[in-house]
């Protein structure tokens, strides 16, 4: 896709590089807006939305409600955390063979699988602790 360049998209772009807790548009939003003052929520949301939609993120869907962005396209795991809601990657191998298995038995056409692992992520057990 040749898309023409913008200093916004690289902005956000820039931003999610940084990161490893998987922000929101709004956080996105927040932090953008420290170099692009005038840049509008539906400027962000449209370029989030396009970059997830060429590959140059991820857009995360962990069931509550607001989609978060990943710079990481690898494939890899996420944990959410039951309690506070973060979203945060695992260090682990990814188990191709799920995918594998799961076309031996389907009559249809599985293209890729999402796994998430839930819990309490040590910040919040800690609080809990104290």
């Amino acid at each position: 896709m040749n898309l023409k360049h913008s200093k916004q998209r690289d902005s956000i772009k820039e931003f999610l590089a940084t990161r490893k807790d998987h922000p929101t548009a709004d956080t996105v939003y927040m932090n953008v807006r420290q170099s692009f003052p005038n840049i509008s929520l539906g400027t962000v949301y449209r370029n989030l939305t396009l970059l997830a939609d060429i590959g140059e993120i991820a857009r995360l869907r962990v069931g509550d409600g607001v989609d978060h962005f990943d710079y990481d396209t690898t494939p890899h795991y996420h944990f959410v955390c039951t309690e506070c809601g973060a979203v945060l990657d695992l260090d682990m191998t990814v188990i191709d063979h799920m995918t594998k298995t799961a076309r031996e038995n389907f009559d249809g056409e599985i293209e890729g699988q999402v796994t998430w692992f839930y819990g309490r992520c040590s910040n919040c057990i800690n609080q809990t602790a104290i």
